[in-house]
Parts: C-alpha cells; structure tokens; sequence
C-alpha cells in the first residue's frame, strides 16, 4: 500500500509500504477514505516529537471501513463505516477505568502515528477497536467527521473543560488555527458573555467572527490592551493557548484575571517561561493535558444534529496521493490561508442511472 512516511526532522515521502495485518485480537484493520493532517504532524517533521522513530507511517485521524477484525473485537465488523479516534483505550488500566484514555498504561493513548504507524495511508491497524473507533451515522459527510478524529475532542475537553468555561465569562482563545476555532465554537455552548480570538494571520480572525468570536486582535499589536479594555482591567476569565510556543503561552498568563484559568492545548516543542514572581498571588489556575476522547460519542451525535460547523474548518480538499501537496499547503498557512485540509476518495453524493 502507500503510506505517508516520516525519515526524520524535515523528511517525509508517500511511498510504498507493507499492508498492515492483525496482530492482536482486539484490532480492526480500516481502509482509509478519508485523512486529515493536525499541526501536531508539523510538529513532529520539525523534530519536536523525538518519540516518533524514523520509518513511522505518521497521521492519527481517520475515516474508513473496517475490513477485517480480529476475534475479540465486538462493537464493529468488517464493511461497518468508522471514526478512527487520535487516542487508542485498552479499557482495563487503571487510567481507562476512569476515562483518562489519553494516559492508557497498557499499549494505548497516543500511539497511532507516533509509536505506531498511523492513518496517513490506504491501510491502517487500530489497536483496542471496541474504544477507539465509533461507527457513524450513514448521513454524516466523511469530511466532517474527520475533523471529531482530534481537533474537536481536543479543544473541547482540553481547553473548554479544563478551563471551566461558564455562561458570562470572558474567554480568550490565543491561535485561531484549527484548534482555536474549534475551541470557541465549543465554548459557545457554554453562553460565555464574550469571545476573543487572538492570531498574526487576518485570514483566520476573519473565521473566528465567523464562528462566534465577538472580538478579534491582531497579536502583534498588544492584544493585552483589548482585553483589559473588554473587562475593566481585570482580565479573562479563561484563557485557552493554542499555538504552542513560549510567547503564546506567556501571553495567556499575562492577560487571565486572579483566580482565572488558562487552558494549555498547543503543544510545545521548546521550554517556556512560568513567570511565578507575578502569578503565585493571582489564585490562577493552569492545566495541561492530551484529550482523552471521552466526549467523542457526545459531539458525534451533536455534529450528526448540525449542532458543531465542522465544514467551516475544511478550506481545502486533496485525494490521497496529494499527501505531499496537502501538507505543503497546510503547512504555509499563513501564505494559503489553509485551516483544515482534508484528504480522501472523491464522494458521489448522486448516482446517475442512463435510461436503457
């Protein structure tokens, strides 16, 4: 099969592959339709991930059929049309008993593209299917359910939860990529009073007012004056970063209120400064975390209602042997105003039926 392979810092090429095979009975093998790239895959072809070995298949997103399943597997079967979740969940740790399938201690968690090989590919093994693929509903568009795989997962339990967004707060979002967006369409389900999005890019301020942001700013021109104007001086009620470099996260910290949260979601590759001289009496809270994938089942259904704007992210569509394209365009955001691309089979929503 062809696969998107990752050869070390700056190196990656679609190529040929082995197929993938069973090898546990709690696996299901899905031939990929559909595949997206997270800026997380960036982040490991700039080697801020040294986990990943040269030689991985790379990608943790998907949607396709299962086309073989081992002989414990008993939630899917072969043709059933799945959701390949980001975080694979034995189920049987201790972590998994409580929902923390993020920190799976048994052969789980973030694997898939990172320990093992992952979904960038016409083939893919899933480890624990019974946890980690959902099936989907018939009339859900592939293009929208890839993007509930991570990104809406992720900034929903990851920055919205654990920055206890309420109805009234103030919530800044800092990145309005993918993640970002994704975040304040989620917390608009908790009627905050405000949203604020922050990003360099005009591009992708403009999409945040289209998801709900009230206020947009530029952050290279002191976002830290819009915020304290937008609230008396006081500051955010929750900050959520969602870059993943120091001066983002730094930002954050310096705009939250006493006794705020600021939600860490990016993912660094580089130490950041915690400025405890100024934060130690603020009461401010800090939380880091990977998603756990607890709430999948909940937006599906919510996606499957049109509750979530999933197609509003995909700005641009690839087959997948345009990997090497898609991740070049996604990865010059800033110059092709790329959020989410999106990559699969070409989809016949119509059958034409010729007269005899």
């Amino acid at each position: 099969m062809k696969a998107f392979v990752f050869h070390g810092t700056g190196q990656s090429t679609w190529e040929d592959v082995p197929d993938p095979a069973i090898k546990e009975p709690t696996d299901v093998i899905v031939r990929v339709g559909t595949v997206t790239i997270c800026g997380t895959d960036l982040h490991i072809l700039k080697g801020d991930v040294p986990e990943v070995r040269p030689g991985t298949v790379l990608g943790h997103e998907a949607v396709g059929e299962v086309v073989e399943a081992g002989s414990d597997v008993r939630t899917v079967r072969p043709g059933d049309r799945v959701l390949v979740s980001c975080i694979s969940a034995c189920g049987r740790c201790a972590y998994c008993r409580e929902g923390t399938y993020g920190q799976c201690r048994d052969g789980g968690g973030w694997i898939l593209g990172h320990l093992i090989d992952g979904t960038q590919a016409e083939y893919v093994r899933v480890p624990y299917a019974d946890l980690s693929v959902h099936p989907l509903p018939a009339a859900m568009d592939d293009k929208d359910a890839v993007l509930l795989a991570d990104i809406f997962p992720t900034s929903y339990e990851v920055g919205v939860l654990n920055g206890h967004v309420r109805p009234g707060d103030t919530v800044v979002v800092v990145g309005a990529g993918p993640i970002g967006l994704a975040a304040i369409s989620t917390a608009r389900l908790f009627s905050p009073e405000r949203i604020v999005a922050v990003d360099p890019a005009p591009a992708r301020l403009e999409a945040a007012r289209g998801l709900g942001a009230e206020a947009v700013a530029d952050a290279r021109e002191a976002p830290e004056q819009l915020i304290a104007d937008l609230t008396d001086g006081l500051g955010a009620d929750v900050v959520i970063e969602a870059v993943g470099i120091p001066d983002s996260f730094e930002l954050c910290t310096r705009t939250v209120r006493p006794g705020g949260h600021v939600a860490n979601v990016g993912v660094h590759g580089s130490p950041v400064t915690l400025h405890l001289e100024d934060l130690w009496i603020k009461n401010v809270t800090i939380t880091t975390g990977l998603v756990d994938t607890y709430s999948t089942p909940t937006l599906l259904r919510m996606a499957a209602a049109g509750r979530l704007p999933t197609s509003q992210l995909v700005t641009h569509t690839f087959t997948l042997d345009q990997m090497e394209e898609a991740y070049d365009v996604f990865s010059r955001a800033a110059d092709t105003g790329a959020l989410k691309v999106v990559l699969g089979e070409e989809q016949h929503n119509a059958v034409a039926v010729r007269a005899a």
